[in-house]
């Protein structure tokens, strides 16, 4: 769905159908999905402005426009990153997309269980969490439900960055709302997947004791915009914290 949201070619006529669903819900959906991937390029790119060379990603999904790997390898082709998903048609997708790429690999695993991803063979070849690493969050925070300890995974992932690592992070919330989250969150059902919308304080925890650079966390489009923002109802917090 975001892959079609976004223009993309990786999607499915289900994808499209319950896509067209929600922007009939809520039609500033697209406008949300725009704003978030924007968000995660400028990130990316803010990022390796700071000297981050490595990535984590998780819960990447399918390949869709302007990849990570894509973003921050035009910048430093030596970049490395690794993708993170549990959803067999996004593992495969990404790893037939990144077959010739020596840099950059797909791990197949549920990110709610960290130290799977952590300690997986193919992480740490390509990573060296030695050095400081980009940890990815984006538009993932709001699928880990209660019973999966959010705060927990969290942690866990934190823990084992190096000083000087960062977590970028977007997540769904009803703070800047129309009330419609809950009709498409009860939409997002029928796809199997569950989401939780959440406040600003609720979100702000996920960084733990990591720094929140400028602008802090706010909506999506406010953060670091490369021209004004003209609505700051995106749907989404946004951040960027620094392990000190």
């Amino acid at each position: 769905m975001y892959d079609y949201v976004l223009g993309g070619n990786h999607n499915f006529a289900v994808d499209r159908a319950l896509a067209e669903e929600l922007l009939k819900i809520q039609p500033e959906v697209k406008r949300f999905v725009i704003q978030n991937r924007a968000f995660m390029r400028r990130a990316v790119l803010f990022l390796v402005e700071q000297g981050i060379r490595q990535f984590l990603d998780l819960g990447s999904g399918i390949p869709t426009v302007g990849n990570v790997h894509e973003i921050a390898q035009a910048v430093d082709p030596t970049s490395r990153v690794v993708y993170v998903d549990n959803e067999h048609v996004a593992v495969a997708h990404s790893q037939l997309l990144l077959e010739n790429n020596t840099t950059t690999a797909m791990v197949h695993a549920d990110i709610t269980k960290p130290n799977l991803v952590l300690n997986d063979d193919t992480t740490r070849r390509v990573l060296d969490f030695d050095q400081p690493i980009g940890l990815l969050a984006i538009t993932i925070g709001h699928y880990i439900l209660p019973e999966h300890d959010p705060d927990g995974v969290f942690a866990t992932y934190r823990d084992a960055l190096a000083p000087g690592s960062y977590l970028a992070l977007t997540h769904l919330t009803d703070d800047f709302a129309e009330d419609t989250s809950e009709e498409i969150i009860e939409k997002l059902k029928k796809s199997q997947n569950t989401v939780m919308s959440r406040t600003k304080s609720e979100i702000r925890s996920f960084f733990g004791d990591f720094e929140l650079v400028e602008p802090g966390l706010v909506g999506t489009s406010q953060w670091r915009p490369e021209r004004d923002a003209d609505n700051d109802n995106d749907g989404l917090y946004a951040g960027v914290a620094r392990k000190r």
